[in-house]
C-alpha cells in the first residue's frame, strides 16, 4: 500500500499535472503549426518557386515494383523541407513566450527594495554613542 500510496502523491504533485497539461498542449499547438506551414506558408513559396510542391520532392532511390508489389524506396526531402520550417517556427514561438516571462520576472524584481533594519546590538551601540557624544 505504501508504494501506491507514494505514486499518488508523485502523480498529483502539481509540476507532474503541470507537464501532462503543457504535453497536451504543446500536442495541439503541433498540429496548429503544422496546418500553418502546409497550409498556409509552402503553397505562397512554392508559388515563387514556379508552382514547386516541396512536399513532393523527393529522391527515388528504387522505383515501385508493380509486379512484386514492392513500394517505392525514396528519401523525401520536402517533407525533411516542411519539417525543418515547423521546428523554426515553434522555436520561434518558444523563444518569445520564454522572453516575455523573462521581462515580466524583470520587472517584479526591479521592486524598491527596502533596506534591512539594522540588528538590534547595532542599535544600542547608535544610541549609546549619540549619549556619549551629546555629554
Amino acid at each position: 500500500m505504501g508504494f501506491l500510496k507514494e505514486f499518488k502523491e508523485f502523480a498529483m504533485r502539481g509540476s507532474v499535472v503541470d507537464l501532462a497539461v503543457g504535453v497536451v498542449i504543446g500536442g495541439a499547438f503541433g498540429k496548429i503549426v503544422t496546418s500553418l506551414v502546409d497550409d498556409i506558408i509552402m503553397p505562397p513559396i512554392g508559388y515563387l518557386t514556379g508552382g514547386v510542391d516541396f512536399s513532393q520532392i523527393k529522391y527515388v532511390l528504387k522505383a515501385a515494383d508493380e509486379v512484386g508489389k514492392k513500394p517505392e524506396v525514396s528519401i523525401n526531402l520536402g517533407n525533411f523541407i516542411n519539417v525543418v520550417i515547423q521546428f523554426l517556427i515553434v522555436a520561434f514561438c518558444i523563444f518569445l513566450v520564454i522572453k516575455a516571462l523573462n521581462s515580466m520576472k524583470r520587472k517584479e524584481e526591479k521592486a524598491p527594495e527596502v533596506a534591512p533594519a539594522p540588528p538590534r546590538e547595532e542599535v544600542l551601540l547608535t544610541e549609546i554613542r549619540d549619549l556619549l557624544k551629546n555629554k
